[in-house]
């Protein structure tokens, strides 16, 4: 039987430990990744997060993957703290899960995405929304 995206969904975050902004924020200050997959106009719009890695959602895996040729010099091992954002924190959730089907079992997401983030007061920069 189909499952809907909304049953998908509630299926990778069981199998996450999702960080709310301000445990994401320390992670990263203490090593993890902050991977931001949001699309270029997306990212332009609404601002970034200083320091955060842009991984465009379409190419994650592959740069996660420590035996593809394509990683990241980050990808140093499957037991990398990588922590996936995207805008309101749904397709962040699909990709952390896709990431632990890699074997990267410490992967998970942001609640609620950079919408949070940029909410809770932490550092972003402003983006063409945001200006005026």
């Amino acid at each position: 039987m189909p499952r809907s995206i909304d049953e998908i969904l509630a299926a990778a975050r069981a199998r996450l430990h999702r960080l709310d902004p301000a445990a994401a924020h320390a992670e990263a200050g203490d090593g993890a990744l902050l991977v931001d997959i949001r699309p270029a106009a997306q990212r332009a719009a609404e601002g970034e997060i200083p320091g955060a890695l842009i991984v465009e959602r379409n190419v994650l895996e592959w740069r996660f993957d420590p035996r593809s040729d394509a990683r990241l010099p980050q990808a140093t091992g499957h037991d990398v703290r990588v922590i996936v954002f995207c805008s309101e924190g749904y397709t962040s959730s699909l990709a952390a899960a896709s990431l632990h089907d890699l074997g990267l079992t410490r992967a998970t997401d942001v609640v609620g995405g950079f919408q949070a983030w940029r909410g809770a007061g932490l550092p972003a920069t402003a983006g063409s929304d945001n200006a005026g």
